[in-house]
């Protein structure tokens, strides 16, 4: 049996599937249960500024300084992914990072533009409509961020969703980013 290491904390990982849920939920109640629809948003919102000081704060894996990084590393990562060739992170890869990043502003903006739109912007189209594309847009950024799940599980043979549950992945290897 392969040894594991303790990768996401609790935290991260009530976090996550949290804020997959209240997103699936806003989702599905969206024109069909207003209350419930803001009271996943508003939940998401809190979600997203605990995310924000977990990144700060919280343990080594959690931490934005950790996966964070430089465009050109990125790039480099995805040229590396496109070869076949990419190296396995203990943590987020760079790919990962970035769409971490990308996650936590679009649904920060989410939330953002349907608070406007409920408290203070009621009725104002350019809103509802900004809310609506947004709630598109992170639709799509969901699906590119399980497919790359899906491709980096496969090609590290690791279940990252997995992971996502019990916290821990397979030990780093000589080769591997730690």
């Amino acid at each position: 049996m392969n040894a594991t290491v303790k990768v996401w904390d609790p935290l991260v990982r009530v976090f996550h599937w949290s804020l997959v849920l209240c997103f699936a939920v806003a989702w599905a109640s969206a024109d069909e249960w207003q209350d419930l629809h803001e009271i996943a948003g508003y939940t998401a919102a809190t979600l997203i500024a605990f995310r924000l000081i977990w990144g700060l704060f919280g343990p080594r894996y959690a931490r934005f300084r950790q996966f964070v990084r430089d465009p050109k590393v990125v790039a480099g990562y995805l040229s590396d992914m496109l070869k076949g060739r990419e190296a396995r992170y203990l943590g987020h890869n760079p790919a990962g990072g970035i769409m971490v990043v990308a996650l936590l502003l679009g649904m920060g903006l989410l939330t953002l533009t349907g608070w406007l739109y409920t408290d203070l912007l009621w009725g104002e189209e350019w809103v509802e409509e900004s809310h609506e594309l947004l709630a598109n847009l992170m639709l799509m950024l969901a699906g590119v961020h399980v497919a790359g799940v899906v491709l980096a599980s496969v090609r590290h043979r690791e279940s990252l969703v997995k992971s996502m549950i019990t916290g821990r992945k397979r030990a780093p290897g000589e080769v591997d980013v730690s």
